[in-house]
């Protein structure tokens, strides 16, 4: 795969001033409401694990409702559900036709990691303290991403109000999804195989200064050594599952520094990565260990083939166990997630939604790759053009995502979701 080059931002010889100013203002008069429907979203716990994410989707489908939209509630079923570790799951979908035209689906994620520890405020209070740099708000979620459930559904509001008097044409979606952290595939890719939407185009959660066009993907290994065990007095009547373990974990590591040779095009992406997460074996410290077990994470950058990765990986783990006599090693695919690369049209988002961000946020936000995946990629594998943007600072660190304290400024949520209803409008009126 090719991934794209940043494009220049173009220069916009003339801006429909009616428009702007139409969205602008209703988005600046409808701010407190955005802000209270976030807070609300933030309030229902959605930690994943457990992934018990029904109930908060049933919240968010009332608070939707209560914004003058039709909501479809779309239930997984729970042997899926249970079969990728989670409780439960409804999907929710928006949609509004405006005329004939493309369609533009915009997708955020309910779900969140636990609270952990370190916080200094109630990770489910949505507490709102003034700042250095404006009003932040507080909470599990508040910026991955329910930030962007109200950048959305408020930018969708704005273009209803601008359709009143001047015409919009296409269809505009929301997707809000509620699996993002164990992998998309009960979220995004449900629907995209159940045939509930066919977008032309995608806008998926992301940060406000800057547009992913590619991310890395992940391959999870699960890598099981099992021996014989024997009395520490006499190990040679055993077969040492550690001894194999650490004869496979030197080819790992030896292997992670070779991976670093290996560069991405893509601004934002370094290069792949593989991790040794977990090592669990042996019983007793008198006793031959007889099953070992690791659990390896393997990053794959936008350039690879995903399933030329598993195959490497799987072939170097089996040399470097096979001359331990009577020890067996297998190997278990626990998660693939592929890469995403640029798919053809991705440039009419890019340039829209920097376009506007030039304007109202006084900046010029660079086009970039993450090293982190995201169930953006399930619309990418469809061929369907999509980049990340929403609400938010410059990085994930900025926002302590995954971190005690997760904060957004709400400056950036106001403006957010006026550029993702400028950006959208334009998508929606492209050739």
């Amino acid at each position: 795969m090719t991934v794209s080059a940043p494009r220049k931002i173009r220069v916009e010889l003339s801006v429909d001033v009616a428009a702007e100013n139409s969205i602008t203002g209703f988005v600046d008069k409808n701010f407190a409401r955005e802000t209270a429907f976030l807070a609300e979203l933030v309030k229902v716990p959605t930690d994943n694990p457990p992934g018990d994410c029904a109930p908060a989707a049933a919240r968010a489908k009332a608070l939707l409702e209560e914004l003058g939209f039709q909501v479809e509630a779309h239930p997984v079923p729970a042997a899926l559900v249970a079969a990728a570790g989670m409780k439960s799951v409804t999907n929710l979908i928006v949609r509004h036709r405006f005329g004939d035209g493309p369609v533009v689906a915009l997708n955020a994620h309910g779900d969140v990691v636990p609270p952990g520890l370190g916080w200094t405020h109630d990770p489910y209070g949505a507490a709102i303290e003034n700042g250095a740099q404006g009003p932040v708000m507080y909470g599990r979620g508040v910026a991955v991403s329910k930030s962007d459930f109200a950048t959305y559904a408020f930018a969708l509001l704005a273009l209803r109000a601008l359709a009143r008097h001047q015409a919009v044409p296409g269809t505009v979606e929301l997707h809000l999804t509620y699996d993002e952290e164990v992998s998309g595939t009960l979220g995004p890719k449900w629907l995209l195989d159940n045939n509930l939407t066919k977008p032309n185009f995608a806008i998926a959660a992301g940060f406000s200064y800057a547009v992913v066009n590619a991310h890395n993907g992940c391959l999870h290994f699960e890598v099981v050594m099992t021996g014989k065990q024997a009395h520490a007095a006499q190990p040679d009547s055993g077969r040492d599952a550690l001894e194999a373990a650490t004869a496979i974990l030197r080819a790992l590591y030896k292997y992670r520094t070779r991976l670093a040779r290996r560069k991405s095009h893509s601004t934002g992406i370094k290069s792949p990565t593989l991790n040794v997460g977990t090592i669990v074996g042996g019983f007793a410290t008198n006793v031959v260990p007889d099953r070992v077990t690791l659990r390896v994470d393997r990053r794959v950058i936008p350039e690879e083939d995903g399933a030329g990765v598993e195959k490497e990986l799987r072939q170097l783990i089996a040399a470097a166990g096979k001359p331990y006599r009577g020890i067996t090693v297998d190997i278990r695919r626990v998660l693939s997630a592929l890469p995403l690369a640029p798919q053809p049209g991705w440039e009419v988002i890019s340039d829209a939604l920097r376009r506007h961000a030039a304007r109202i946020l006084k900046v010029r936000i660079p086009v970039k790759g993450v090293p982190l995946y995201t169930d953006a990629r399930h619309y990418a594998e469809r061929k369907i053009p999509i980049v990340l943007y929403g609400a938010g600072p410059r990085t994930i660190l900025e926002a302590n995502a995954h971190n005690a304290n997760e904060n957004l400024r709400l400056d950036d949520l106001r403006a957010a979701t006026k550029i993702v209803a400028l950006a959208v409008r334009d998508v929606l009126k492209a050739p």
